[in-house]
């Protein structure tokens, strides 16, 4: 008989009743492994049959419910080690979560929601996963929502031993000592095998060390013993002093004499004859021809997948500010002071959603101290860690927490591209916000010019991109992305720029005006030619209109700060001109010319295209120089459209 769920902390040990439940649904739940990745040949069982008492027990006890499994008040479990998707999904199945039978026959069924490493679709699951070592950053990431919501929900995260080799395992520790994380418990199935054989030959390291090193209560169980794992998983929600880790000792492949301990079958599949055997050691009824009719079935109506709450960010976003043409400012102070003013509006209102900031080291560069200084319980300063930032920041943002993290774009983009992808597969609603985009980060040189990061986040589904042309129009796009679902990318450069004007001598970003994402805006009319372009070099163009106009050239000024979202009308209008000539302080194999090449294309448009961009990495020098050197100056400019026009 199913124990009432959830069983939850306060018993001092697990009842007889509840013990024998779990045993035998763990022998039952091995069985279920070993069928669907049979059924699929493929898959991971050695792991999912080591980690299958942890997840029972973890989930029989916790404050989650199959029948709401969304509740905002529910514990979040993360499973960072998602190739045990198998022992997932049965524990999944057992609880009541999901059906059983389908997850046996569908696993890993193009259609089905049961992938091969777990997703957030699977009502349950709170995160993707499959690259290892991100998982507890996740988890960091659910800990602060509870905090900045003031719900007193618990966080598990649940790893595998060979992912504690990653890099960003150790920022997470780090950062959840640091702010005192103490409603997140960690557990670690310690079979002590990897794909590639036994961790100590692997890569050999002390866990238990590592995380006393990082300020972490250890605490050793047999994995495989329910009662064990309960009595530490509740001395560990007991204690509200200490974080605590669970080394859970296991074996792969536990309950099947010739899986146990092998690595072989840490990502292999057993056959047919094999499955047969395991079964009757398992003492289960070997039917795999009643699951193979039903994945035929499954084959033919893919499921629907379940829609997660989107969340509503309710902010008073204050009325812009209008940088005048005697301010000649820098677009990461214009994103600070709109940053400033948001907090002053909102931070401490309970009836308003609550924000978060994160920072790496750069607080003063990317200008997050003022709000740092405003509302310092909602400013987390990650240190030289932007792995484990990106992800925390991710995750921290599905749950209804307006999220910002400011970096450089080589550290907030280029390096945390993986954990921006597993970002965007998890749907997240991120604000990234980078500076020192470009060559106009001058004299720190290549190795801190980000000159891809259209390019890089291009290949992200989620992500929209905006880069800004001024103070005026930076403003308006912090208020703007503050209040959507998504994920957003605001790239700014590094130099003071000055403020656009309009053809009277007006703020043309001023005033009245409201960014609308994708909106190309018309800086300069003309009709012989139009240069597209976006960011600092729109100042650069209209100092180009001013020198043609002067030599009787007439040509128009667009800017398109959104170069991955075209509006695909303006684009209509400029390309009536006959030329484009694209104008950009980035990468031209990947950036805003590559989007108007792809648009020209697919609109049928019959126009010449010159693409002026960064041809190669840069050096160190003053900015001028340096789009000089690279041929992106006023005067190159001037050059490419009176040659192209002749």
């Amino acid at each position: 008989m199913e124990p009432k769920r959830p069983i939850g902390f306060d018993q001092e040990r697990l009842t007889e009743e509840q013990l024998a439940w779990l045993r035998e649904t763990a022998r039952r739940a091995r069985g279920d492994i070993l069928k669907m990745t049979t059924l699929a040949n493929s898959g991971h069982p050695g792991g999912s049959m080591s980690s299958i008492e942890i997840y029972l027990t973890v989930w029989s006890c916790a404050n989650v419910d199959p029948g709401d499994p969304y509740h905002p008040d529910r514990d979040r479990i993360v499973v960072s080690h998602g190739h045990t998707s198998p022992g997932v999904y049965s524990a999944l199945g057992r609880l009541g979560f999901v059906n059983l039978d389908e997850a046996i026959a569908g696993f890993r069924l193009a259609g089905t929601l049961f992938e091969g490493h777990v997703e957030r679709h699977v009502p349950g699951v709170e995160w993707s996963t499959g690259n290892l070592g991100q998982g507890l950053s996740a988890a960091c990431g659910f800990a602060l929502a509870s905090r900045l919501w003031k719900r007193p929900f618990r966080v598990f995260a649940l790893m595998s031993d060979g992912e504690q080799q990653k890099g960003q395992v150790s920022e997470a520790r780090r950062f959840a000592r640091k702010y005192g994380l103490t409603n997140l418990t960690a557990v670690i199935d310690y079979n002590q095998i990897q794909i590639s054989g036994h961790t100590y030959e692997v890569m050999p390291q002390n866990i238990r060390a590592n995380w006393e090193s990082d300020g972490w209560r250890v605490l050793e169980v047999d994995g495989h013993d329910p009662q064990a794992i309960y009595q530490a998983l509740r001395e560990a929600v007991k204690d509200e002093d200490h974080l605590v880790v669970i080394l859970a000792h296991t074996v792969i492949g536990k309950g099947v004499s010739f899986m146990e301990d092998k690595p072989d079958y840490h990502g292999k599949a057993v056959s047919r004859d094999q499955l047969s055997r395991a079964l009757e050691e398992l003492g289960l009824e070997n039917d795999l021809e009643r699951y193979e009719a039903l994945r035929k079935e499954l084959a033919g109506r893919p499921a629907s997948r379940p829609q997660f709450p989107a969340p509503i960010f309710r902010l008073d976003v204050g009325t812009p500010r209008t940088y005048g043409p005697e301010q000649k400012t820098d677009n990461r102070s214009a994103w600070g002071n709109a940053l400033k003013d948001i907090a002053l509006l909102n931070c401490g209102h309970n009836e308003r959603s609550p924000i978060a900031v994160f920072d790496c080291d750069l607080a003063t560069s990317v200008k997050t101290d003022g709000f740092a200084a405003t509302c310092p319980n909602a400013f987390f300063q990650g240190g030289i860690q932007e792995h484990n930032t990106a992800v925390i920041a991710g995750a921290l943002s599905t749950q209804g927490v307006v999220t910002f993290w400011a970096d450089f774009g080589v550290f907030g983009i280029d390096e945390a591209y993986n954990q921006h992808r597993l970002n965007d597969i998890n749907h997240t609603h991120l604000k990234l916000v980078t500076t020192h985009d470009g060559l106009d980060v001058g004299e720190d040189g290549k190795t801190h010019q980000c000159i891809d990061y259209v390019g890089v986040l291009r290949n992200l589904y989620g992500f929209r991109v905006i880069v800004p042309a001024d103070p005026n129009q930076t403003d308006r796009v912090v208020r703007y992305i503050a209040t959507q679902t998504g994920n957003f990318a605001l790239a700014m450069g590094r130099s003071p720029i000055p403020v656009i004007l309009d053809l009277e001598g007006k703020p043309l970003f001023g005033g009245d005006y409201r960014f609308e994402y994708g909106k190309a805006d018309l800086v300069r009319p003309g009709t012989r030619a139009a240069i597209v372009t976006m960011g600092s070099m729109v100042y650069r163009a209209v100092a180009a209109w001013e020198k043609l106009k002067a030599m009787g050239i007439d040509v128009a000024v667009w800017n398109f700060s959104c170069p991955i979202d075209l509006d695909g009308e303006a684009l209509e209008r400029a390309a009536e001109t006959g030329l484009l000539v694209t104008y950009e302080d980035h990468n031209v194999r990947t950036g805003l010319g590559c989007s108007v090449a792809n648009a020209l294309a697919e609109k049928g448009l019959g126009a010449r295209l010159v693409k002026l961009g960064i041809p190669h990495y840069g050096a160190s020098g003053k900015p001028d120089d340096l789009f000089k050197l690279h041929g992106l100056s006023v005067d190159h400019l001037i050059e490419a459209v009176r040659s192209h026009l002749a």
